[in-house]
């Protein structure tokens, strides 16, 4: 018997994948997705970046104040009256309120010796003039000084958009305020005439500066540390201190 012998079709092996030429395209797909994302972000700016980071509102722990009304404090009888003119985004004003506002209030306000007033005097921008406009609507809700402590307390610099319009309704909703009463305020511009006198009293008695001190009418300009302070007053309260100069 003859064995037929029928030659054999080759056989054709599966090709393996090669991994690494497909880990090098998927790397480098990652990296130009990656890039085209970084660029969108640069190229859309800062405020599209914020779409994707979670807003946080900081509430600053309120201290004992006594508090009369609006954009005062303490006892309006006390021997000694102090105004400060300021601008919401000074930091130098920051500083003042971070560093001294609190001893100085603890030791002269919450006593009865000083009479205590903030008055707006917005020169950076327009955002000073809205955040003074929100801290006196405020102030009509008996908000104006938790108002001005959240303010300062989320402060980041000078025209960044922490004082918008819309950012002053967010503070003023974290402070629980009756937001349709504060909207109508800052919408309608309400104490827009407030800032603008406080503006006009300010340039008559020569302010140039933010923060300027009147103590007792003796002008005092930039963010000074307590101890200036307390001398001053003390010197106020002794009955000592030359306003004529000041």
């Amino acid at each position: 018997m003859i064995e037929e012998h029928f030659p054999q079709e080759p056989t054709q092996e599966t090709p393996k994948p090669n991994w690494k030429i497909w880990i090098g395209i998927g790397g480098c797909g990652i990296f130009l997705c990656a890039a085209v994302f970084v660029g969108a972000l640069i190229y859309a700016g800062p405020e599209f970046v914020k779409q994707f980071i979670p807003e946080k509102i900081r509430i600053v722990e309120e201290s004992p104040q006594a508090v009369t009304q609006n954009n005062t404090m303490g006892d309006p009888n006390a021997p000694v009256h102090i105004i400060e003119y300021g601008d919401f985004q000074c930091p130098y004003c920051l500083k003042f309120w971070n560093e001294t506002e609190p001893q100085f209030i603890k030791e002269y306000v919450n006593t009865g010796k000083v009479y205590f007033e903030y008055r707006a005097f917005p020169i950076i921008g327009p955002e000073s003039v809205w955040a003074s406009e929100g801290a006196y609507c405020a102030g009509d809700q008996n908000k104006f000084w938790q108002y001005h402590d959240t303010l300062f307390t989320n402060w980041t610099g000078e025209n960044v958009g922490d004082f918008t319009k819309e950012k002053l309704i967010k503070y003023a909703k974290a402070l629980d305020l009756n937001m349709e009463e504060f909207e109508s305020c800052l919408s309608e511009e309400k104490h827009k005439g407030t800032v603008e006198q406080d503006i006009a009293e300010a340039e008559a008695t020569g302010v140039y500066a933010t923060p300027t001190f009147f103590i007792n009418g003796f002008k005092v300009e930039g963010s000074q540390p307590f101890s200036i302070l307390k001398d001053l007053i003390e010197q106020a309260l002794d009955g000592n201190l030359d306003t004529q100069n000041g």
